[in-house]
């Protein structure tokens, strides 16, 4: 029987974390804005699926970047 395949550990899928609800009110206070102004992401999206990501969580999601080193982007979690 073949191993399940897990999104997360592919190479090109960055790193995707749920973010505790204290980081979200700091981030929400660091660049002043409301949940429903961030970027949008669904609840089906494999790769939230696999972390266990629900409607109304935050997560975070760390690229490698070739200019940056690291560069993180934050998305809202919506159903879907």
């Amino acid at each position: 029987m073949p191993e399940e395949f897990q999104v997360g550990r592919h190479v090109l899928v960055p790193k995707h974390e749920i973010l505790p609800k204290d980081k979200v009110e700091e981030l929400l206070d660091r660049y002043k804005i409301t949940l429903h102004q961030l970027p949008l992401i669904k609840s089906s999206d494999p790769a939230v699926r696999e972390i266990g990501g629900k409607p109304g969580d935050v997560i975070k999601i760390i690229r490698n970047s070739p200019t940056a080193g690291k560069a993180v982007a934050y998305r809202y979690v919506v159903e879907g």
